[in-house]
């Protein structure tokens, strides 16, 4: 009877077994992967398509593009061949730097980093052309500059 009970145990064991390895359904690929959805623009400042920066950036000499990403952003995602950076968050520090006789194209990877600053500046005096997004120039076909990382710097003896 324990022989019969234990073989029962191992074959009801087993057959959990087989249920639990069974893979569960793979969902569709549509599902795995979401498209980008921007968020609602809420600036004053106008969110530049690629159309409007190449007209901008073809005038090089009346045009300044003010990138406020951070470093290692600049270098994962790339951006517009000249700029001067300054991140978001040292913009008021370096006003000076940061000239009113041109239009300025603020950068950002989506934009609202860079529409943000562009009502801030704007509210300052300083002329304003838009606020664009790296991706999203890159989303309507235009190409931006990779940048390099610099090799490490070899220890000091």
């Amino acid at each position: 009877m324990k022989t019969a009970f234990l073989l029962a145990a191992l074959l009801a064991a087993g057959t959990t077994s087989v249920f639990a390895q069974q893979a569960a359904p793979a969902q569709p690929a549509a599902a795995a992967a979401k498209p980008y959805v921007a968020p609602p623009w809420t600036y004053k400042t106008k969110q530049l398509s690629r159309a409007e920066i190449d007209a901008l950036l073809a005038k090089p000499g009346e045009v300044l593009v003010l990138d406020v990403r951070r470093p290692d952003e600049l270098i994962t995602r790339g951006s517009f061949p000249i700029f001067l950076s300054v991140q978001f968050n040292e913009v008021e520090k370096y006003l000076a730097y940061i000239p009113k006789d041109r239009n300025i194209i603020t950068v950002s990877n989506r934009a609202h980093r860079a529409g943000d600053i562009g009502d801030k500046l704007s509210a300052k005096g300083y002329k304003i052309a838009g606020a664009a997004g790296s991706l999203d120039y890159e989303d309507q076909g235009g190409k931006v500059a990779r940048i390099t990382a610099p090799p490490p710097r070899a220890a000091a003896n």
